[in-house]
């Protein structure tokens, strides 16, 4: 099985590299981050025509989060982060597919730091490492996938000292990220690609991609039973080079089926 993330950044406007890029690699499940888009303006025709059903929590203009299966419907079983039931940002959502529990995230980015967007992002956090704790111990495989806009480590981006103070890289971010690691979760690029620079994300500014000038903010986590079965990983680096491309890269694992 391959399940994908993808961070889309407006999914109607970049809806023809979506399409081909599925066309392309095939997924048998994809995640999408920031849509960009109310519940009702999601193209769910396009991607049905294109072999995918869905699920969705849409936002105007902002935020919004997916998930698709191939050639089934995605069982619906959360919307929206528990923990605060006044949080009106689409960030979260959750299915079950083919036996498997899937959770696609858009974590905030938190930028300026210091300030409320930062401090926002860190209790988002805390309530992401408190609900993912308490789905380990359903003890069922569970994938947590996602743009968490953080790098965890100096390893995952290009010039870590120009980064230091920024809110995708400060001290409290990867503790948090670290936090959930140690919870048990895999995180399946690392896992397989050791100390190798791998990306997922350049920004359009000042020629980030033709510089190798990256980021390594879209992860996926793996419950034990699934990080078991993992048998590759990587990015599809060739279709953040494509107009109107989003500047994200497409990310994939691969999972072997239950022995």
């Amino acid at each position: 099985m391959k399940i994908a993330t993808y961070n889309i950044n407006g999914i109607n406007g970049r809806l023809p590299v979506l399409l081909r890029w599925l066309g392309e690699a095939s997924p048998d499940i994809v995640c999408l981050q920031e849509l960009k888009a109310p519940d009702e303006k999601f193209p769910a025709k396009a991607l049905e025509t294109a072999g995918y059903g869905a699920v969705w929590h849409g936002q105007r203009s902002w935020n919004g989060v997916a998930i698709l299966a191939k050639g089934a419907t995605p069982v619906l079983t959360r919307r929206g982060l528990p923990g605060d039931p006044d949080d009106t940002h689409s960030r979260y959502i959750e299915a079950a597919i083919e036996g498997i529990l899937v959770g696609c995230l858009y974590l905030p980015n938190g930028n300026p730091w210091p300030g409320p967007k930062f401090e926002y992002k860190l209790r988002w956090f805390r309530r992401l490492n408190a609900y993912a704790s308490e789905l380990l111990d359903l003890s069922v495989p569970i994938v947590l996938a996602g743009d968490y806009n953080v790098m965890p480590k100096d390893i995952d981006v290009y010039d870590p000292k120009r980064w230091r103070d920024d809110a995708l890289f400060r001290i409290e971010v990867r503790k948090a990220y670290r936090g959930l690691v140690d919870q048990g979760w895999t995180d399946a690029l690392r896992t397989l690609n050791g100390n190798k620079r791998i990306y997922t994300f350049w920004k359009y500014f000042r020629n980030a991609f033709a510089r190798d000038a990256g980021l390594r903010i879209d992860h996926f986590l793996l419950s034990p039973a699934v990080a078991e079965r993992l048998k590759a990983a990587g990015v599809d680096r060739d279709v953040r080079a494509r107009e109107h491309t989003s500047d994200h890269a497409p990310v994939w694992i691969e999972i072997g089926d239950v022995s």
